[in-house]
């Protein structure tokens, strides 16, 4: 059979095998995962999606090597058009993509409690959840599964981890530590393994190590820290979150550590959470912070644009709303460090919307974040504090960075230097080009758009942008 007799459907099977060796994991998740082959007509290709936003995006960003994949299995040369699929434009039927009734109603996002990156879907009784008649149901989020985790370059080697460890607790990585800032995701992922392991009869405890300090301090002088030895070294499987509370409480520790080491010699799994690596809680017991680095540890960066992006996707799915790709966009370039602010401001935008009869567009947006933004203000850092932070961070002295010197180092903290001096100082372009040494302002314009295009997709530079910041903010 020719390529020409098969069916849309099967030519476009062909080259989304293609696209996918070509496109990162969540790039193909965010962009192709909905969409199908519709028609091929006089050397076009239709191809169907899902919302007119995708539709949009996969003409500006994807078209062309869509239509070399196109191309590849035709042929010939094929161009390619994208069009809303009929039965996928309406997004308030009340109902999931899989039928299910919707949460149109919930307007916080699934699985964004204290701590994580959810995918906001429309099935609010996760298919795992299912619980053994003896095994104790622990305070765990229903929301916070696996099947709701947006896997990103970020995160991806935490997510890994945790589903390891899920599908053989104590045998895969013991102990588990996941490790970020707050709001990207590591909560959310100890639960995803407590909802797995409680569908396997495991008899899991969750606690914070906030609440069990209070719960150690009360067995104490209530004289029943018998029965709250037994309560946790009884566990088939520990999860604490935020360890880095037992800091400075050394009884607590102590309690602690021989929990830990009873239910770690007998292969039990023990998965914790932190605010940073093992290697800094030193101030914790030596013993604990020697367990801990036994183990595995993973960390969760801000997410990058794709990740971004089909967060924002996916939460739209849920309020059932069309929000338009300007919107979307902005929303995914400007808001990148904290997952839960990213999402908050698309709430914020879409209730605005809604109750002021205001249309939900690009103007809108920008009134939104910068409203937010103006609320969470740090003190605006000066020119020549920007420019120490910088020289300081990445070992080139201020008189370098103001010089010609051109090394590939020099170059990277001089662009660094001009984007901070423009996003956190609000510095115009010109003044930046006299601070710097520049002699022309669209050097700085092409430094800015640089460095907002690479911290998009190197998470060593969108790290080092924000350890500047935090330096700024604690001066």
């Amino acid at each position: 059979m020719s390529s020409r007799a098969q069916q849309p459907s099967q030519i476009w099977d062909a080259a989304l095998g293609e696209l996918q060796l070509q496109v990162d994991r969540t790039a193909f998740e965010t962009w192709f995962k909905k969409t199908d082959g519709v028609a091929l007509n006089d050397g076009e290709f239709v191809v169907g999606t899902e919302t007119a936003f995708i539709s949009e995006m996969l003409t500006k960003r994807m078209s062309q090597i869509v239509e070399r994949a196109v191309g590849h299995v035709l042929g010939e040369p094929t161009s390619v058009r994208f069009q809303v699929l009929a039965h996928a434009d309406n997004p308030s039927n009340g109902q999931s993509d899989d039928g299910q009734p919707s949460n149109a109603d919930d307007t916080s996002a699934a699985g964004y409690g204290d701590d994580s990156q959810a995918v906001p879907v429309a099935n609010a009784t996760p298919s795992n959840l299912t619980t053994a008649p003896f095994a104790r149901a622990p305070s765990l989020n229903a929301r916070y599964t696996f099947d709701r985790f947006v896997v990103g370059k970020s995160n991806e080697l935490a997510h890994a981890a945790a589903r390891a460890v899920a599908e053989n607790p104590g045998d895969a990585y013991n102990p588990l530590m996941l490790y970020s800032e707050v709001g990207l995701g590591k909560t959310h992922l100890m639960h995803a393994i407590g909802h797995q392991a409680l569908g396997k009869g495991i008899d899991v405890r969750y606690t914070t190590a906030e609440d069990f300090t209070n719960e150690y301090i009360r067995a104490i002088h209530a004289g029943t820290t018998e029965e709250f030895r037994l309560r946790y070294r009884s566990a088939g499987m520990l999860l604490l979150d935020d360890i880095q509370f037992l800091i400075g409480k050394e009884q607590t520790q102590e309690g602690f550590f021989h929990t830990f080491n009873s239910l770690y010699m007998s292969n039990v799994q023990i998965v914790i959470t932190s605010d940073r690596p093992a290697h800094s809680l030193k101030i914790l017991s030596e013993r604990i912070s020697s367990r801990l680095s036994s183990g595995l540890s993973a960390d969760i960066q801000p997410p990058d644009y794709e990740t971004r992006m089909a967060i924002l996707i996916a939460k739209s799915r849920q309020l059932s709303v069309e929000v338009s790709g300007e919107v979307l966009e902005l929303l995914g370039a400007r808001i990148y460090s904290n997952i839960r602010e990213l999402e908050g401001s698309l709430n914020r935008v879409v209730a605005y919307s809604d109750l002021m009869q205001r249309p939900l567009d690009v103007e809108l947006a920008r009134q939104i974040i910068a409203d937010t933004q103006e609320a969470n203000k740090r003190r605006q850092p000066s020119e020549r504090e920007v420019i120490d932070a910088v020289s300081k961070h990445f070992g080139v002295d201020t008189d370098t960075l103001r010089g010609p010197k051109r090394d590939k180092k020099t170059a990277l903290a001089r662009q660094v230097a001009m984007y901070i001096l423009r996003e956190d100082a609000d510095m115009g372009a010109t003044a930046i080009a006299r601070a710097l040494g520049r002699k022309d302002h669209s050097t700085v314009l092409h430094g800015c758009k640089t460095i907002e295009r690479e911290q998009n997709i190197n998470s060593n530079l969108r790290r080092s942008i924000l350890e500047v910041r935090e330096s700024l903010a604690a001066a």
